[in-house]
């Protein structure tokens, strides 16, 4: 697996043979892959609506771990502000931008497709059409988010956490995973930082 790390400006490739250090932190407007610890898959989305609930743009979850419609760039929560590069700390509010469709991760009160006991988690608006149902809390232990260790995201308006229901979805989006938002912690509910492009925080000089 390959790394895009970009440090003062620079850009630069890390093999899979490079170790990392164990501090290092997820920060704002880095573009990231999120994979779920219980399976492995990806969380996606597509130019596919829902044929119920909301009937906005659908979100699942993807084994292939090359898939271009994987990619989410992390925004500071509606009406807040983040510098690129600054570190996301544990109980941050952030918002997950798709970067094919440029819509939000973004979820409401409608049932989710195919598991009735939970409710839907759609990709919706833009940078100009956004709004509080895009902002999801990240739950993590310590201060920082670290990339290397297990998170979930936690919506802020129904406090719901977003999940694997365990569902798979038939034609035309054969095998994909339902994701959805649980009233609880699930086994689905755990996540971690993949595949992307980081943005490095600054070092201050000593």
């Amino acid at each position: 697996m390959s790394k895009f790390v970009f440090l003062l400006g620079v850009p630069l490739l890390l093999s899979s043979s490079v170790i990392y250090a164990e501090d290092d932190f997820v920060t704002c407007y880095s573009v990231l892959k999120l994979m779920n610890a219980n399976d492995g898959s990806r969380l996606h989305s597509h130019d596919v609506k829902y044929g119920s609930g909301s009937g906005q743009q659908s979100v699942t979850a993807v084994k292939n771990s090359d898939d271009i419609n994987s990619h989410w760039q992390i925004f500071p929560a509606l009406n807040e502000e983040c510098n690129r590069g600054d570190v996301i700390k544990c109980g941050d509010k952030i918002r997950l931008k798709h970067l094919t469709t440029g819509t939000f991760l973004h979820s409401h009160h409608f049932t989710a497709p195919l598991s009735k006991q939970h409710q839907e988690v759609s990709a919706f608006g833009s940078e100009s059409e956004s709004d509080t149902g895009d902002d999801w809390t990240v739950i993590c232990n310590g201060d920082e988010w670290v990339e290397s260790e297990q998170f979930k995201l936690r919506h802020v308006v129904t406090g719901s956490y977003l999940s694997l229901s365990g569902q798979q979805f038939g034609r035309p989006i054969h095998g994909q995973r339902e994701v959805v938002g649980s009233d609880s912690v699930t086994g689905g509910s755990a996540w971690k930082v993949a595949e992307g492009i980081y943005i490095k925080h600054q070092q201050k000089d000593l």
